[in-house]
């Protein structure tokens, strides 16, 4: 969502009752006679057409949009991959410790994203890895797109020679970015709870780039698939199993209405901390943030950081049986649409709490002010990291995480290096 200057347009996906109320709260929208200021919510299309080369148009110092101009280089499927493998690389190049590999050549710190290859361009590669272990199952996703559509899992590689014939009689075996695919090591042994695979959607919102600054929402939630999971090979394109989407789950016989197959972030804490303990559930959470920040300063240094700019990304996170999370994917559009009351309520607030903090005290919006709001109008956001305090506060300054107090030897390492401890972050 964005501010804009000049008449209202209302996206489909976002109710318009809350966002009325929203903006009427704050006096932003005026009786028609009156009409000083007006809002556009901006879609990720409309983004690509304000900082068109072509377009010229040039905001002014009272005009905030809710994207980043290359926000694709985080949002893309492809390109997020892309820019994680590059950050490790050059992390490497430095001597950084948190680029570490152990005895099998695997990143220590670094790797919380699957095995992933860019097709068709990385075919070759892939065949190569997947020879090494013929019996494991992939997921198959087009690069542009959203809500589950296309996604499909195989575990031979005749299935991909079919896909690949089936799609030449299409532009897609063209390298157009379009339409590539990524193709990723399935995560097999995900958490179940009652038998059934879920993932976290988690809200993070961006003010800056250049410093980062990057805020963690607390309200996020579970969503559940609504048939129980089972690793069998007969049941690989029965998406109900596989795919967390609401928009692919509300189509099953199972689905519930009222809560949506979904569950509070908070609830997910107090069934680990119940079944698995406190000091792991901490330890999980603190990993989680970490995963966040890296992939954000993975990307920091080619986001085009228009001061004009925030963006609320929604996060994917998948966690396995081991209790280690996994970055999925990083959605650019999230959908402010509400399926269930508690749903509603937390994307109202979720609108409230982001507008707050882009444009303080409900004030005309100026994009000159330091984007450092006073913690009273974080509602429920947490800052998740600041570079600035960062790097003023020193690396002598006492790093107590709670990460590091669970992990043993490894876990001093990781606390040395700055990894998941929230309390040096703020």
């Amino acid at each position: 969502f964005g501010i804009m200057a000049g008449k209202v347009k209302w996206v489909t996906d976002i109710e318009k009752s809350v966002l009325i109320n929203n903006f009427e709260k704050r006096g932003w929208i005026q009786v028609a006679e009156n009409e000083d200021w007006n809002f556009y919510w901006m879609s990720v299309q409309t983004i690509r057409n304000v900082f068109s080369v072509e377009t010229g148009y040039r905001l002014s110092d009272d005009q905030i949009v809710n994207h980043f101009p290359n926000h694709y280089e985080l949002t893309r499927k492809d390109l997020m991959v892309k820019n994680i493998k590059r950050y490790r690389k050059e992390l490497e190049k430095e001597g950084s410790p948190l680029a570490e590999k152990d005895e099998n050549g695997k990143y220590i710190y670094l790797d919380f994203v699957p095995v992933t290859f860019m097709l068709p361009a990385d075919y070759n590669l892939f065949v190569e890895e997947f020879r090494k272990n013929p019996s494991s199952t992939w997921i198959m996703k087009p690069c542009g797109k959203a809500q589950g559509k296309g996604i499909f899992l195989i575990n031979k590689l005749s299935q991909i020679k079919k896909w690949s014939r089936d799609s030449k009689t299409s532009s897609f075996v063209s390298q157009s970015s379009k339409e590539a695919y990524v193709i990723s090591l399935y995560i097999n042994n995900p958490l179940l709870i009652g038998g059934k695979k879920f993932d976290l959607r988690l809200y993070v919102l961006v003010s800056t780039y250049r410093p980062l600054r990057c805020y963690m929402y607390k309200l996020g939630f579970c969503r559940f698939c609504t048939v129980k999971y089972t690793p069998s090979t007969s049941e690989l394109d029965n998406m109900f199993v596989h795919l967390t989407n609401v928009a692919i789950q509300k189509h099953g016989d199972d689905y519930n209405h009222i809560h949506g197959g979904k569950w509070t972030v908070s609830n997910l804490r107090l069934y680990l901390e119940s079944t698995r303990g406190k000091e792991v559930t901490n330890k999980l959470f603190d990993e989680i943030h970490w995963i966040i920040v890296q992939s954000l300063k993975a990307v920091a240094p080619v986001m085009n950081n228009d001061k004009h700019c925030f963006e609320c990304y929604g996060y994917d996170i998948i966690i396995d049986d081991k209790l280690k999370p996994w970055l999925i994917e990083v959605n650019a559009s999230p959908s402010l649409t509400s399926s269930t009351a508690n749903d509603r309520i937390l994307k109202y607030n979720l609108i409230n709490d982001t507008l707050n903090i882009a444009v303080p005290n409900g004030e005309i919006p100026d994009c000159k002010w330091n984007k450092s709001p006073p913690k009273e109008v974080l509602g429920n956001y947490e800052v998740l990291y600041d570079e600035e305090m960062a790097q003023s506060d020193g690396p002598e300054r006492d790093p107590r995480g709670r990460a590091g107090q669970s992990a043993g030897a490894k876990g001093s390492r990781a606390r040395d290096l700055g990894k998941p401890v929230l309390t040096t972050w703020k």
